[in-house]
């Protein structure tokens, strides 16, 4: 049971709460100063030291200190007499772990001990215990004929268990969320291939938000507010990324509206992303802008006219405004952006693509470091995070907070993490992409394949007469036959985008405000 410690040079008067934790087992070790307190700790271990704050000689505050220096994990317990804000304030300014106004209950006592050292199983109790009680639900529902929007509620639901279920570290429940999802992932697929082609042609009337009609459908109504409106663009981000970074903005910000949006195939930045700014079809951008669009295996950057769709965007809609757009790649152009944010208060719109996190999925493939530190979604989500801490995005958008803006944060297109490989065959000019493939005479197994026989149905220009397009679903990639085992194991369990899973295309689109 645990050790503790309590200090209180009126610990004679406390033999009813020490007693009382006695019997319910924990070891207490009694002393009556602070400098005892000091050497007790340097001389044994303890879980929790309950520290008087009123002690003659060496003050409770002037222990903590000590103590804090010997062993900065131990917790500490602050009791005092004192309620005055000053006193809280240098308590909890000097990391303590509980905060008791005396005088205090053994019950108050007994509480804080199992708030400190058994926290972690009784919240690991509770989720798994909530996730239980939600799991027949939310198997029904996976399983139902669920509509576009119902989806986007189902998914939310699946990744704020992930997330709880990873803090609890309630490993079982962990095993039994991720075969709920991968069922969930094929039934998505399903949907998909029911759907895609008659929202793509308008033939339903409830199309759902998607790339190429976010700006019409999200944007346009926000300009209407006060002040400039701030659009950042975070390349490749998840939901459950969205999620892990969400928690740092909150002091600052109101989460007005989080939604999610269907990014459109290919789920990749040449496509999705300019479609988004475009405000029509990749299709409809190669008939308007022929000399700006290049396809798959033409020589030439993929994404080096999104300023002029976005342009073209409002000029077809002949709204006069003052626009920026702001492309970051690396580190000194994102310090550069916001050493002058403050600059753009002027423009009425403010448009800011932040390449990091695409960047990071790619480096993830190619490094075996990297790959490690990120190998799989929990450990992906916390480098996520701890990149955006120290990032000069997370500095802009603490300058806008302080200038009371209007944030709205999205991405082009998610990723899955890929762990079944499902061969594929191609002409020389095939695309290379392993969640997508356009091309001439594509041959593969059709149960792990969207394809698309006819590009123009779903708003894609072709590269011949005779291409197709063929899109990986769930967690599968596309291997050719020759090597396959080497491409199988270099691209087994890396993060990847193209194709056609609830992970690429389910994608956050959140309107902030400061607080």
């Amino acid at each position: 049971m645990a050790e503790i410690l309590w200090a209180d040079d009126e610990i004679d008067l406390l033999k009813p709460h020490i007693l009382f934790l006695e019997n319910k087992g924990y070891t207490i070790t009694q002393v009556k100063s602070g400098v005892d307190a000091i050497e007790a700790c340097e001389n044994k271990h303890f879980d929790v030291v309950f520290l008087d704050e009123h002690m003659p000689g060496l003050s409770g505050l002037e222990a903590l200190v000590k103590i804090k220096e010997h062993s900065p994990q131990l917790p500490v317990v602050m009791i005092t007499k004192s309620e005055e804000e000053m006193v809280m304030e240098d308590a909890i300014g000097s990391q303590i772990a509980d905060y008791l106004i005396k005088p205090v209950n053994p019950n108050q006592i007994l509480l804080s001990l199992k708030k400190l050292l058994e926290n972690k199983r009784l919240v690991s109790e509770k989720v798994t215990m909530q996730y239980q009680q939600d799991f027949g639900q939310l198997s029904m529902r996976v399983n139902d004929k669920l509509n576009a929007d119902e989806w986007i509620e189902t998914f939310k639901k699946l990744t704020h268990w992930a997330i709880e279920l990873e803090k609890s570290e309630a490993g079982g429940m962990k095993m039994v969320l991720d075969s709920q999802r991968n069922e969930a992932s094929g039934n998505f697929n399903k949907f998909i291939q029911n759907n895609y082609l008659d929202w793509m042609n308008n033939k339903h009337v409830d199309v759902p938000v998607m790339s190429h009609n976010l700006m019409e459908r999200k944007i346009l109504p926000l300009l209407d507010n006060d002040g400039p409106l701030y659009f950042f663009l975070i390349d490749n981000l998840r939901y459950d990324q969205w999620k892990a970074i969400e928690g740092h903005l909150t002091d600052s910000y109101r989460v007005i509206n989080e939604d999610l949006y269907y990014g459109i195939l290919p789920t990749s930045t040449q496509y999705a992303r300019n479609a988004l700014f475009a405000g029509i079809t990749p299709l409809e951008i190669s008939k308007r802008f022929p000399s700006m669009w290049v396809n798959d295996e033409e020589e030439g950057g993929k994404n080096l006219h999104e300023e002029a769709f976005l342009r073209d965007f409002f000029t077809r809609r002949r709204m006069d405004m003052k626009i920026s757009y702001h492309k970051i790649t690396n580190l000194d152009a994102g310090r550069q952006l916001s050493d002058n944010i403050n600059n753009l208060s002027q423009n009425k719109l403010n448009v800011i693509v932040y390449n990091f996190v695409d960047l990071l999925s790619h480096v993830r493939t190619e490094m075996t470091a990297i790959k490690e530190l990120a190998e799989d979604e929990i450990a992906y989500r916390a480098l996520t995070k701890t990149w955006f801490l120290h990032s000069p995005l997370a500095d802009m958008l603490k300058k806008l907070a302080a200038k009371n803006a209007n944030v709205f944060i999205t991405t082009d297109h998610g990723s899955v993490l890929v762990r079944k490989p499902t061969k594929i065959i191609g002409d020389r000019n095939t695309t290379t992409n392993l969640r997508y493939k356009t091309g001439k005479n594509l041959n593969f197994s059709g149960k792990e394949v969207f394809e698309v026989n006819k590009p123009e149905d779903v708003g894609l220009p072709r590269q011949h007469v005779s291409s197709t397009f063929a899109f990986a679903t769930e967690d599968y990639f596309f291997v050719y036959p020759n090597n396959y085992n080497y491409y199988v194991n270099y691209y087994k369990n890396t993060f990847q985008h193209g194709g056609a899973s609830i992970d690429e295309m389910l994608i956050p689109a959140i309107y902030l405000k400061a607080k």
